[in-house]
């Protein structure tokens, strides 16, 4: 690994492991370091108030791709429908002990402002929800429905067909976890002129949209009615709800 690629790997330390690996070309073997995605537990917590009393609760373990905790914490919320204005949250933080040889947990807390009304009975789910599923966990139909995010009016974007042929290798030169594992999803936000605005990467194609949401809300970017997005996996209906 060169010295370029070795910093680039540092920066990367807590999405990617690297493993040894026996690697078989024409009948030879050889040992070499591979990398892996690493995909671990996120517990969410939301920290509320209720009749004057705070509280905390947890509504969500997921797993994902560990970085970006706090978008990915921040754009579920906001599926779901507890958060709508970015006012509504007030802190957003890692909670716990790390473990060895990490500066983070797997528990991140978001703290709502004591004017936030939650129905508890909406966020109701089983406890441990998978990174490829956005339906996993619910339980009733009803809540299969998301509430939280308003439709987008029709707008006058346009893009052309060509520019739009061109987006998925931009998205792939843009995603460095991937560059290393090759077994990444990835969300990413365009303009209208191709020009990439943001992007993000996880094991799960649903936690990768809600980071790049979840980014897009913390900076009060919301609604996105002239901005174009293009996910590495397939459009599926619960995932662009």
């Amino acid at each position: 690994m060169g010295e370029t690629e070795n910093s680039m790997f540092q920066a990367l330390s807590k999405s990617v492991m690297q493993v040894p690996i026996r690697k078989v070309s024409d009948g030879n073997t050889t040992l070499q370091q591979d990398g892996l995605a690493v995909e671990e537990p996120l517990e969410i917590r939301i920290g509320y108030h209720f009749k004057g009393r705070p509280g905390s609760k947890i509504i969500s373990v997921t797993m994902r791709t560990p970085g970006n905790d706090a978008e990915l914490a921040a754009g579920f919320l906001l599926s779901e429908g507890v958060v709508r204005n970015r006012a509504d949250i007030a802190d957003i933080r890692h909670t716990g002990i790390p473990g060895a040889g990490s500066s983070v947990t797997n528990e991140i807390q978001v703290d709502l402002n004591p004017e936030v009304d939650i129905d508890f009975g909406r966020l109701e789910r089983h406890f441990y929800t998978t990174s490829s599923c956005g339906v996993c966990g619910k339980t009733s139909l009803e809540a299969i429905e998301i509430k939280g995010c308003t439709p987008i009016s029709i707008t006058d974007l346009y893009m052309d067909s060509g520019l739009i042929h061109t987006l998925p290798e931009r998205l792939r030169e843009s995603q460095p976890v991937f560059a290393y594992t090759g077994g990444l999803h990835a969300a990413a936000l365009f303009d209208e002129t191709g020009n990439l605005l943001s992007v993000r990467e996880d094991v799960g194609r649903h936690n990768a949209l809600d980071k790049l949401v979840g980014d897009q809300f913390l900076h009060g970017q919301l609604p996105l009615s002239n901005r174009v997005l293009l996910v590495s996996g397939r459009a599926s209906f619960e995932l662009m709800q």
